[in-house]
């Protein structure tokens, strides 16, 4: 399985689309709030090079825009809700 942590803040219309994705089909992540706390500003500026949000990091690498990350997600790790 893929190490994975989603950087977001929680006031960004697009991490709330993620996020609610990820509620609907319980997928749980780490997050990291980027507006709460420099630490994790920093550290998403030094993995991906900017401080877009929301970025999915996949085993150290950065997927952004909301749309990728849902696609993303779906592949990997959604589960069927027939």
């Amino acid at each position: 399985m893929s190490q994975l942590t989603l950087f977001y803040m929680p006031t960004c219309p697009y991490c709330r689309k993620v996020t609610h994705y990820m509620e609907q089909h319980h997928i749980e992540l780490p997050l990291k709030n980027t507006l709460e706390n420099t630490q994790n500003r920093l550290e998403l500026q030094k993995i991906g090079g900017k401080t877009q949000v929301p970025c999915l990091v996949i085993d150290g690498r950065a997927l952004y825009e909301s749309d990728d990350i849902i696609e993303w997600l779906k592949k990997n790790l959604a589960t069927s809700t027939n």
